[in-house]
């Protein structure tokens, strides 16, 4: 619903519930968050008959293996160091001469070795093994993600989790699509889709995982989306994840201890249209609550996203810092607010998109945001001084 400004005070808020969001849009931001944007459209049916995304990662995670395991798995080669009776790949000097092995007609030797057991098949198994524990209510389900798991033990693949380096050096190629899809669905297993239930230094209510794994999920997934449907030959460049930096002049010996991180989630950068627009995300409520009169925006999220704007303005060496413009960019569940303000040059937007709605309106709300020439004609006609007549 569009809601205006003069029935925004009389509203009653509906809360962030995460139950009410539909499955297909939570597996549109999974796609783009894990670079999986290809996958759009390929499994809808699977989709529409998945009550909750984590029941679609166990189906989808299941379909991809079971075909993977039909074709045969990946190989790839390991690093492997051992006492032969024969040259094979380099000699270990220094282990063949301590050990005295040459006079007993052996030598040490490393070498590569084509194996199945890569790192992105023993992430595979583990989150299978991962995911029969956490789906029990769904018997068949857990009963094909564990059979699952024993079949690629059959084929040598071990049950012990890959380490991140591990992971990171198991580079999947680009006709390896295949295996990009498997193994994203894999990492959902352990980062962004289920929470952990592992004992840590703190603990969090059910409510408070979901909020921040739906958190986490959205960021990524809003900052890929642009990555990949901006296109360069437009002049458009993404930044995610960028830190900015205070504009000190001078400091005190531990003041930077102290200085909290600015880290912006989004920032789009257009040079031929002299843009930048800081995008900051937000997986919570838009508006407070009214204590004492109408609905307002969150003080303590203006204050963030005016302070990106104004700290980084620089008018000799960054002319387009004058005129940044900044986005407070929220979800919401069946409230729909785009409202702008020009604060001191810099054209500040809050806005929300509606995640109950359908794939294609949420993709279209995405797309319209950083191409609407609201902001820009805005701050243009604020710093364009008045010509006497």
């Amino acid at each position: 619903m569009e809601v205006s400004g003069a029935d925004r005070d009389s509203l009653s808020l509906a809360p962030l519930v995460l139950d009410k969001i539909p499955v297909r849009n939570v597996w549109l931001l999974f796609l783009y968050a894990s670079d999986l944007a290809q996958f759009r459209e390929r499994f809808d049916a699977e989709v529409e008959q998945s009550p909750d995304i984590k029941y679609l990662v166990a189906r989808l995670l299941c379909y991809v293996t079971e075909k993977r395991l039909r074709r045969n798995l990946s190989f790839g080669y390991r690093k492997r160091g051992d006492v032969l009776r024969r040259v094979r790949g380099r000699i270990d000097i220094l282990k063949s001469v301590s050990g005295d092995l040459f006079r007993k007609g052996e030598v040490a030797c490393r070498f590569e070795e084509l194996t199945i057991n890569t790192p992105r098949n023993r992430l595979v198994r583990a989150a299978h093994d991962k995911m029969a524990g956490f789906i029990k209510d769904d018997v068949d389900l857990s009963h094909r993600c564990r059979s699952l798991a024993y079949a690629l033990g059959r084929v040598g693949v071990s049950g012990d989790m890959p380490s991140r380096a591990e992971i990171a050096s198991d580079q999947i190629a680009r006709h390896e699509a295949e295996d990009r899809l498997m193994v994203s669905l894999a990492h959902a297993v352990f980062d962004l889709v289920l929470p952990t239930e592992e004992t840590g230094a703190r603990s969090l209510m059910k409510a408070q995982r979901e909020q921040t794994k739906f958190r986490k999920l959205f960021e990524k997934a809003i900052g890929n989306f642009y990555k990949a449907e901006l296109s360069g030959d437009d002049g458009w460049r993404v930044f995610t994840g960028k830190q900015l930096k205070w504009p000190v002049d001078q400091e005190s010996a531990g003041i930077s201890t102290y200085l909290p991180i600015m880290i912006t989630d989004i920032i789009l950068e257009n040079i031929q249209e002299n843009r930048r627009i800081i995008i900051d995300t937000k997986f919570t409520e838009m508006l407070k609550r009214p204590q004492y009169g109408g609905s307002r925006f969150k003080t303590s999220h203006l204050y963030q996203l005016y302070s990106y704007l104004r700290s980084q303005e620089e008018p000799s060496k960054d002319p387009m810092s004058l005129s940044a413009e900044g986005i407070l960019l929220y979800p919401s569940v069946g409230l729909d607010i785009d409202e702008t303000a020009l604060i001191q040059g810099h054209c500040m937007r809050f806005v929300t998109v509606d995640l109950t709605r359908s794939s294609v309106e949420v993709i279209k709300r995405l797309k319209e945001i950083p191409n609407s020439r609201t902001l820009l004609l805005a701050s243009r006609r604020a710093n364009t001084p008045e010509v006497p007549t």
